[in-house]
């Protein structure tokens, strides 16, 4: 019999606490290494990654299967191909001991309530799934399990023009929304990776380029519609911009990771499209005049709407990938938007700060076409990575500080990368004190996997002694999980364990993600 979470530490305190009564030196030492080597891990000790994820699988019912058959008509299949791609994110080198045994594809609200309601009665977990950008696994599917596939919910269901709001299914993606809103001179101003969706996108918090100048997916969302774990359709809260009625389910479930339940309608905060805007770019000799420049361009009042950092290598790296010949040194990329004038009040306001930390070719442009090609360079940072090492895989960090240590948590944080033999990458959302590094390493190489989650374990740590999270943006899935005791404390996770039970006594709801195993209450 397998143990797991705290059943392996129950098993070795009471062989430690025999060994004690009995006096037997040899097993003492034994069984209290492993108590230690088993908190060590859990917690989040660990030295090297484990990124092929743990879990328990028994057989999912022939009854289930009639039942999502009868829901979900030829929506759903069980092809080993389909679900080996349903069972490994697209961008993520962490895998799963096991894969979907099933793969719906829902097309209403009812039919996924429908499918939960099916799926805990037979106490078999679910897993949510949308545009499979994440990063930390978490779509995996350790446990086996229904995979429920919600892209085939991409409707826009209400736009209401005079109140800048939109009510869409999970399924759409945000560029996709944008396109459909742009002929209304509207948009959604959330940019993470192409390809994800606004279901993902509320899963797990996203934010990206423009979260500097519009918050992150938390403040634009105005409410939703999720299904409980027992098939339940919850409305979160009302279409009013604010709102004072009981507790903020919204926000409870938005960045909940598909473990409270399942989105299946998102009311979203629109914004108008500037009228103008300026893509401005310079070069620095040092990282860290580059991100003090950040600091400063923040600290001046200006409403930048983007702040993006790049290191040397990231521009070597981009350089390669587009055949471009870019001078390979820490870069700065703004856009400043507004009336004409405005846009060029910030562009002269940023040039002269920049003047002032040894920042030189400061240049920009107001041409469509060119300021879609300087910010290419940003949105295909990841991708252009894989040119420096096409067959790695990436560790992407997402620390998050106060604006006023970026400029210390990046230097110190370099040193350590620089020194590195693996290659990595800086890419900073410099505005709001989150930066992102690529660490290309071989997941299959048991010293690259050390020395990434080395890398990893040191700017997460580095940032937390800053009042900092090891996660501004990408969420915890299962990657996260080990960093988040020491962040937030045990109590606020017994907390979230306490919400987790009460809404899904069955633990049927993407299980293993966000919460740490070890905690119970």
């Amino acid at each position: 019999m397998l143990f797991h979470g705290p059943a392996v530490c129950f098993l070795w305190l009471l062989l430690f606490l025999l060994d004690l009564l009995l006096f037997n030196p040899t097993t003492i030492i034994l069984h209290s290494a492993n108590l230690l080597i088993w908190i060590l891990v859990t917690i989040g000790g660990k030295a090297s990654t484990e990124f092929v994820v743990k879990g328990t699988h028994k057989e999912v019912p022939q009854e289930l299967i009639d039942e999502l058959k009868a829901i979900c008509q030829d929506n759903m299949t069980l092809d080993y191909d389909e679900r080996f791609y349903h069972g490994k994110p697209q961008n993520s080198f962490h895998k799963a001991v096991n894969i979907p045994d099933v793969v719906v594809f829902p097309r209403s609200e009812e039919e996924v309530s429908q499918i939960v309601k099916s799926c805990n009665k037979h106490k078999v977990p679910i897993v949510p799934y949308g545009g499979a950008t994440s990063i930390e696994g978490h779509t995996l599917s350790p446990n086996g399990g229904v995979c429920i596939d919600m892209t085939l919910m991409k409707r826009v269901k209400a736009l209401h023009i005079r109140d800048m709001d939109v009510v869409v299914e999970p399924g759409i993606g945000w560029m996709e929304l944008n396109e459909y809103l742009e002929p209304y001179g509207l948009f959604f101003p959330l940019d993470p990776g192409p390809g994800a969706t606004i279901g993902g996108m509320c899963a797990t918090r996203c934010s990206g380029s423009l979260a500097v100048r519009y918050g992150t997916m938390r403040d634009n969302v105005i409410s939703l519609k999720v299904v409980l774990a027992n098939g339940i359709i919850v409305k979160t809260a009302s279409r009013a911009r604010k709102s004072a009625a009981g507790y903020d389910l919204t926000r409870l479930m938005i960045g909940s990771e598909g473990t409270l339940g399942v989105v299946t309608e998102v009311t979203l905060r629109l914004q108008k499209i500037p009228e103008h805007s300026v893509v401005a770019m310079c070069n620095f000799p040092t990282i860290k005049d580059a991100a003090d420049v950040a600091i400063d361009t923040m600290l001046s009042g200006i409403q930048v709407s983007r702040v993006e950092l790049l290191d040397e290598v990231q521009v070597r790296a981009v350089n390669i990938a587009n055949g471009k010949n870019l001078p390979e040194v820490p870069t700065l990329m703004f856009e400043f938007i507004g009336t004409e004038a405005y846009s060029h009040e910030q562009t002269q306001i940023v040039q002269r700060i920049v003047s002032e930390h040894n920042g030189s070719d400061f240049v920009f442009t107001e041409d469509p076409e060119a300021k879609k090609e300087l910010w290419k360079i940003r949105k295909e940072a990841l991708w252009a990575c894989f040119a420096m090492e096409p067959n790695f895989e990436a560790m992407i960090s997402d620390v998050c500080v106060p604006l006023s240590n970026l400029a210390e948590l990046i230097s110190r944080s370099k040193q350590e990368l620089d020194a590195s033999s693996l290659v990595c990458t800086v890419i900073a959302h410099a505005g709001d004190g989150n930066f992102h590094t690529v660490i290309l390493f071989d997941p299959n190489e048991e010293e690259h996997r050390r020395e990434a989650e080395r890398l990893n374990q040191f700017m997460v740590y580095t940032a937390l002694s800053m009042e900092g999270t090891c996660t501004g943006e990408h969420g915890v899935g299962t990657g996260k999980m080990k960093y988040l005791e020491k962040e937030l404390g045990i109590e606020a996770l017994q907390t979230m364990k306490r919400i987790k039970t009460a809404l899904d006594p069955n633990n049927i709801m993407n299980p293993g993600k966000l919460i740490p195993p070890h905690v119970c209450f």
